[in-house]
Parts: structure tokens; C-alpha cells; sequence
């Protein structure tokens, strides 16, 4: 077994602390992967309060893991020792049904392992990236390219891949109109992500508070929605929504931004459930989906996408010991516009 030092949490009301944890020991396709740096999703902050359910605590949070692989099993044959790799939202799915062979293993049908607050194929917790060190099947490992920065890298394993997802799969482009609802973690993702798509990219935002960094990261129009006259402005503009926030909207009120047969696509998870009026979405044809980050191979494809665009997030690096800071400046939207944990300060 091999030992980790994390920051752990044990209940929906406790602080961090530091703790030890054990990895498993290598086997034949595993690799161990020495953490450089750990993103804060808001995902994180849902599960440590225990606002999805019953978690088993202690839990360790973190899926946008940044790090050198310092170990590979006898069968490994994707990464050598020194490798710059990364871990997202899932560490392992059955690789057998039929989602899982189409490469989409976020939606296995007998579920995918997440990285952590779930169980793996031994029985055993998963606990996530505020760690040193984690073990994880060859096959669920991506490699960074060499031009991202590894702090910077981290986020690209769940805000990358959950906007670039959806953006990909209904077709972003080229004489496409596209909406980012929410301009955070996520939402600064998308507008980078379709503007270098080719899309026409507005941003609808609370405020305008943020107005000069959306149009610098690529947007072409910033409306803020807490003015009624941008809903009445933009009725019926856009092919596709994408929604980050992860707090109560009205939905109706962005369907009503739909063009015929546009799409809004929800890829931020509220903790209550939404109400809609479907007549919103009957009178134009218009759909609501939602979208769950991606697989293996849309993640690495996702990583070389950006590499190739020169797309990274905007963070802001702490230490380990800022982690409960973190928490409360996210909640309180105050962070531009993702927090990196340096695990060299574990």
C-alpha cells in the first residue's frame, strides 16, 4: 500500500484537515500518479456538504488532477515514468456495455467509478485530488500536452470537459449562435471553447461586473439578465444554450431565447430540482438536454483541442491549507475564475 497526505473532510459542517490516506498497491494496468496540482469544482463543494445525498465520510474531494506518473504496472503500455497526466470525474466503468464501448464511459450503464465518493472494483472508497498520490487504471489516465502548465491543467478535467462536451456534440461552429449562461468556473470555459469553435458567443450574466473578461476571452456580445430587457431583446436568437450556473433559474425565460429547434443544454446541477412549462418548449420545437462531462477520448481529444487554441483557465493557486477560504469565496462567487490547490503543500 502506499501512502498519501491529503486534506480530508468528515462531515457536511466539518473543516478540512489533514490526513493520510491509503493507495492501493500497483496492479498490472495501474499507474501511480504524483499530484502537482488539484482544481475546486463546485462539485466538490456539493458532495463535502453532503447536498447530493449520503456520503461516506471522511471524504477526500477532487476530479481535475495534474501530475507526473512516478510508477506504471508490469502490463502498461500508454505511460511511461516522467509523464505529465491527468485524472477528471472517473477513474474506472465497466468497459463492457454498450456505452462504454462507444467511448462514452460517463454514461456506463452499470456505473462509472468516480474518483471519489465512490466505491471501486476492489470494494474499497475512491477519494479524490487533495493528495499526493493516486492510483488509477491506465485507461482512464490522459496525457497533458506539453505547451499547458500543469496548475493550469487541472480545471480542463472537468470545466474542459464539461463545456467542451456539449459545445462538441450539438455542433458549435461556424454560423452557429451560441449562449453561456453564468460567467464562473464553467461558463469562462465555454466562451473560450466556442469562440474557438467558430461560433457567434454571448454571454448572459447576473451583472455586467465581468463584462471585460468575457469579451476578452472571446465573447462577442455580454447581456446581463438581471435586466428584463435583455430576454426581450434576445427572444428567439440562439441555436444552443449552455447553462453552468449550478442555482435555480427560470427556465422558461431562456427557453424563450431558443430559435426553432434551438437547444439549452444544463451542465450545471442544481441541488433542488428545476420547474419548466413545457408550452415553452413545445411552441418552437425546442429542446432541453443535459450534458455530463465526457469520455476518455473526447477528454484527451478536449485537452488537445485547447493546446492547440492556447485555451486555459484563469486560476488562482493556494495552498492547502486555503481550502475551507475556497469553499466560502466560491459560494459567494468570488473567485476568477478557478482555485488550483499546490499539493507540493500538503
Amino acid at each position: 500500500m502506499i501512502t498519501a497526505k491529503a486534506r480530508a473532510v468528515d462531515g457536511p459542517d466539518k473543516q478540512f484537515r489533514a490526513a493520510e490516506i491509503k493507495r492501493r498497491d500497483l496492479d498490472s494496468q495501474d499507474i501511480l500518479i504524483e499530484i502537482k496540482f488539484a482544481g475546486i469544482c463546485h462539485s466538490d463543494i456539493h458532495t463535502a456538504h453532503g447536498e447530493w445525498g449520503p456520503v461516506n465520510y471522511p471524504l477526500v474531494p477532487g476530479h481535475e488532477i495534474a501530475g507526473i506518473v512516478t510508477a506504471v504496472g508490469p502490463h502498461v503500455t500508454k505511460y511511461k515514468v516522467g509523464d505529465r497526466v491527468g485524472v477528471g470525474c472517473m477513474v474506472d466503468s465497466c468497459g463492457e456495455c454498450e456505452n462504454c464501448l462507444k467511448g462514452e464511459e460517463q454514461y456506463c450503464l452499470k456505473g462509472n467509478v468516480p474518483t471519489y465518493a465512490g466505491v471501486d472494483k476492489y470494494g474499497e472508497p475512491t477519494q479524490g485530488g487533495y493528495s499526493t498520490h493516486i492510483v488509477v487504471t491506465e485507461d482512464f489516465v490522459v496525457r497533458i500536452p506539453d505547451n499547458i502548465e500543469l496548475d493550469a491543467a487541472a480545471p480542463l478535467l472537468c470545466a474542459g470537459i464539461t463545456t467542451y462536451s456539449p459545445l462538441n456534440h450539438w455542433g458549435a461552429g461556424p454560423g452557429k449562435k451560441v449562449a453561456v449562461v453564468g460567467m464562473g468556473g464553467l461558463g469562462h470555459m465555454a466562451v473560450q471553447i466556442a469562440h474557438a469553435m467558430g461560433a457567434e458567443v454571448t454571454v448572459l450574466s447576473q451583472t455586467l461586473s465581468k463584462k471585460e473578461d468575457g469579451l476578452q476571452l472571446g465573447a462577442d456580445h455580454y447581456y446581463a439578465t438581471s435586466d428584463p430587457e435583455t430576454f426581450e431583446k434576445l427572444a428567439g436568437r440562439f441555436d444552443l444554450i449552455i447553462n453552468t450556473v449550478s442555482a435555480s433559474i427560470n427556465m422558461d425565460a431562456y427557453f424563450s431565447l431558443l430559435t426553432l429547434d434551438g437547444t439549452l443544454v444544463n451542465v450545471g446541477a442544481p441541488g433542488e430540482p428545476l420547474s419548466l412549462n413545457v408550452m415553452s418548449l413545445i411552441g418552437h420545437r425546442r429542446s432541453f438536454a443535459g450534458s455530463m462531462i465526457g469520455g476518455i477520448r473526447e477528454t484527451q481529444e478536449m485537452l488537445d483541442f485547447c493546446a492547440q487554441h492556447s485555451i486555459v483557465p484563469k486560476i488562482e493557486v493556494i495552498s492547502a491549507d486555503q481550502i475551507d477560504e475556497a469553499y466560502k469565496r466560491v459560494l459567494a462567487s468570488d473567485v476568477k475564475y478557478r482555485f488550483v490547490i499546490d499539493i507540493s503543500t500538503m
